[in-house]
């Protein structure tokens, strides 16, 4: 992510951190998976480009975005199915980042930074 994304990043997690003394981790995790389903939402609804592949069994990429809960880590991560979704978003040597994840969140943050909000505080 670039450095922008990353500022905002630390600082709601550095909010969250707040939020979880205040509430607790049980009810600050789940508050917090509530705005990872919400970008999840949102992310498979991203305009999908033409692919090459059509072989049966095959998944696009936007297909594939989910979170995962890591109670022991307290932590819930949201990316893709795809191994190679972090190269296509940043980009590699051979290939121009082509960034889906990193926009979407920018242009979305207060809005799920809002919901997690409300569900810790009612």
């Amino acid at each position: 992510m670039s450095l922008h994304a990353d500022n905002e990043l630390e600082e709601f997690s550095n909010l969250m951190e707040k939020y979880i003394n205040q509430a607790g981790e049980e009810t600050a995790l789940a508050a917090v998976e509530e705005g990872a389903k919400e970008f999840v939402n949102d992310l498979l609804k991203l305009p999908k480009p033409i692919s090459e592949i059509h072989k049966s069994g095959y998944t696009h990429l936007v297909d594939s975005f989910a979170y995962e809960v890591n109670k022991s880590k307290k932590e819930i991560e949201v990316g893709w199915g795809k191994y190679y979704g972090k190269m296509i978003e940043k980009g590699t040597v051979k290939m121009k980042k082509q960034p889906h994840l990193e926009p979407l969140w920018i242009r979305n943050a207060e809005r799920y930074q809002r919901l997690i909000i409300e569900k810790i505080f009612g």
